[in-house]
């Protein structure tokens, strides 16, 4: 070998030594550093004209398992999603309170109960009576407290989502422009580790945030992919997009490149993004839809023993809700009898008429039977009445008014949907609603529709993760009855067929159902449509869209007639059996308040909402599985939270021992890289030496 070939080939090794010596000293450097991933030399033989020339450097490579780095990944985006759901979650939980304390949400319906059975027992008391309305008033205000608290929630959430895709797009904006670095250096054979590890710990960031395909490039870098394999980060950054309305649940998609094409809709289903768009999109709003229903059944539940009742002495007026039915439409479809009574300031009868529903008759003062007709009952009533009171009709609210006294209603055994003749129309109501809180609204597919020919109402199909799937815009088929708006809504071409059918049940609550197998979700996104002038939508009618059910909650309040006059309390009760000439409604007469005592103790329909489905079962039944649902998503929330915090440990644990530092290892390298540097040293110098004697001899 001569001395050239043999100096050189010392030199190579030298060289290798070195560049082992800095790659051992930049990971003991970085020994602490978060998310720095340990590396290696690649060396190789040095071949020239099949002799051995030493050693060459082919690059440096980080220390990677892309099995364990992919598992870690996946472990870290479901430890984000559920880490998210259980923080908002227990925020949500918060708001009804602690159970032990007196100030418990669900403890405010018990001492409504409790007030008006303190105030059975002196009916004519003012402060009781004040009571009872103020029980009533605080539980209706904590509930307005407690929805906006959840409805204030969801903007959170939904801001957090924005800010979350903003996020999203500048670490795929700032993955891709690495890889044009790495690219480069691995061109150049140039250490690419630094912009690796810079870019490994953007990708761990991305997976905080959502789930994703981390694939490598053959020229270095990586690809970022979505679920369905459609390219965020690689040879060009996508932008995503946060696509959300109030009526409508969310997708992420992609922009179309410069504006032109069609947004592609993809699939999250892990990650920050995840968790905070279920919360906003299902969670929440099934909470305060189940708040809503919970809510408004304790209102029905109080109203019909109140409806059931009477003040002493009546109110010369009582007028009902808005029902959002016409006169005939409303009082169709009714069971059984009801008695209206007017009464003088003593309590005495002045006039009855007995409404037989089921035989179709009226019956004035125990006379005989004549019959009445749907569509002429106003006028049937009025003449019933005999001018000793006024029956009124207006914006889908019933009025009756005494001439001189007062007037009171048994309910006997009327009923629509499940309440009685004054349950219905609300005609005396302890709990008003400023809109439509009630969607069992009596309506069969037989009546008439009362909406437009021109009235029509967009919806829009979307898969369970809210990606979407059709939009339609559907006519209602005004002039119409009930069945031909259900023909239409679920016709196949031009409404919502495809996806399931729209049904009205029993009691007239319209209802959306999927196809079975098919996991979808409807939504409003547009109703312009009103059933009679100035009437109602069939979205407010019906309760249809997550606007409607989200917001009920905070309709209802204490009729201000009552809270200006706590004597107008129905706290008696008509009795008709009473002597000829005796009083039938006493003022120490307490029956009525006994009744809306117990008004939880009797069982009531609730409709699907929250984790419940439909359900018949009493209000305080309800209340507690109410509370221990919450108490239960919250919990299970934070089980999942700690079991997906425990997998991304483990992973990133093993991770770990396959990427960090380990000094042990670091300084045996460092030993046999110095003692390789040493002897390629001497090599060189031993070769120098003979260098120079061959010199001196020559």
């Amino acid at each position: 070998m001569s001395l050239s070939i043999a100096l050189k080939t010392a030199a190579s090794g030298l060289m290798a030594a070195q560049a082992g010596l800095r790659t051992v000293s930049d990971n003991i450097a970085n020994v602490n550093t978060p998310g720095y991933v340990r590396k290696t030399v690649d060396q190789q033989q040095l071949v020239v004209g099949g002799q051995g020339m030493g050693v060459e450097i082919t690059g440096v490579q980080r220390v990677t398992d892309q099995y364990l780095q992919s598992a870690s990944i996946t472990a870290a985006s479901d430890s984000s999603r559920w880490a998210t759901v259980s923080q908002y979650l227990d925020n949500a939980q918060s708001q009804f309170g602690d159970p032990s304390s007196k100030n418990f949400y669900f403890s405010r319906l018990d001492s409504i109960f409790s007030a008006f059975s303190t105030a059975a027992n002196d009916p004519s008391s003012s402060l009781q009576r004040g009571q009872a309305i103020s029980s009533v008033q605080d539980f209706l205000s904590e509930t307005t407290r407690i929805n906006g608290q959840i409805n204030q929630l969801g903007t959170t959430v939904d801001a957090q989502a924005n800010s979350d895709v903003s996020q999203i797009n500048d670490l795929l904006g700032q993955i891709n422009k690495l890889n044009s670095d790495i690219s480069r250096a691995k061109v150049s054979n140039a250490d690419a580790s630094g912009s690796e590890n810079i870019q490994s710990g953007l990708v761990d960031q991305l997976a905080g945030l959502m789930n994703i395909q981390v694939t490598g490039r053959p020229n270095g870098g990586v690809v970022i992919r979505s679920a369905e394999g459609y390219q965020l980060a690689g040879d060009q950054a996508a932008t995503l997009s946060y696509n959300r309305t109030d009526a409508t649940k969310g997708y992420i998609a992609i922009e179309p490149t410069g504006g032109i094409g069609q947004q592609q809709p993809i699939t999250i289903t892990s990650g920050d993004l995840r968790g905070l768009m279920d919360l906003r999109d299902t969670t929440l709003p099934a909470i305060s839809n189940q708040l809503g229903e919970f809510v408004t059944r304790a209102a029905q539940q109080i109203n019909a023993a109140s409806n059931a009742s009477t003040a002493a002495p009546p109110p010369a007026t009582l007028t009902g809700r808005n029902t959002g039915l016409d006169l005939p439409t409303a009082v169709n479809n009714f069971t059984g009898a009801s008695t209206i009574a007017i009464v003088d300031s003593a309590g005495v009868v002045q006039k009855t008429v007995a409404i037989d529903f089921t035989a179709g008759t009226m019956s004035a003062d125990g006379g005989a039977a004549t019959p009445f007709a749907v569509g002429t009952f106003l006028s049937d009533l009025n003449t019933a009445l005999g001018g000793a009171a006024t029956a009124s009709f207006s914006n889908g609210a019933l009025s009756l008014t005494a001439a001189s006294g007062g007037v009171a209603i048994d309910e006997g055994t009327s009923n629509k949907a499940g309440q009685g003749f004054s349950h219905f129309f609300g005609l005396n109501d302890i709990i008003r609603s400023s809109g439509f809180t009630n969607y069992q609204t009596g309506l069969t597919p037989a009546d008439a529709n009362g909406f437009n020919p021109s009235d029509t109402i967009s919806l829009r199909v979307a898969q369970g993760d809210g990606k979407p799937i059709r939009d339609v815009t559907v006519s209602l088929a005004g002039g119409g009855t009930m069945q031909d708006t259900l023909n239409a809504l679920n016709d196949n071409a031009t409404g919502v067929g495809l996806y399931g059918a729209f049904a009205l049940d029993a009691n007239g609550t319209l209802a959306f159902t999927p196809s079975q197998g098919l996991d979808v979700s409807l939504a409003v996104t547009k109703d312009q449509s009103s059933r009679g002038p100035g009437g109602p939508a069939l979205s407010q009618l019906f309760g249809l869209g997550v606007i409607e059910r989200s917001s009920r909650a905070n309709r209802l309040n204490v009729d201000p007639a009552l809270v200006s006059d706590p004597t107008r309390l129905p706290l008696s009760k008509l009795d008709l059996t009473v002597a000829l000439g005796q009083p039938s409604i006493r003022a120490g007469d307490g029956s009525g308040a006994v009744a809306i005592s117990q008004a939880g103790d009797t069982p009531a329909n609730f409709d699907a909402a929250g984790q419940l489905g439909p359900v018949t079962m009493t209000l305080s039944r309800y209340a507690s599985e109410f509370g221990g649902s919450v108490g239960r998503q919250a919990a299970a929330a934070d089980t999942s939270k700690q079991s997906a915090a425990s997998v991304s440990t483990e992973a990133s644990s093993r991770r770990q021992s396959v990427e960090g530092v380990n000094l042990d290892e670091e300084l045996v390298r460092l030993t046999t890289y110095q003692q390789a540097f040493n002897a390629s040293a001497r090599m060189i110098q031993a070769s120098k030496d003979l260098f120079d004697v061959l010199t001196q001899m020559i």
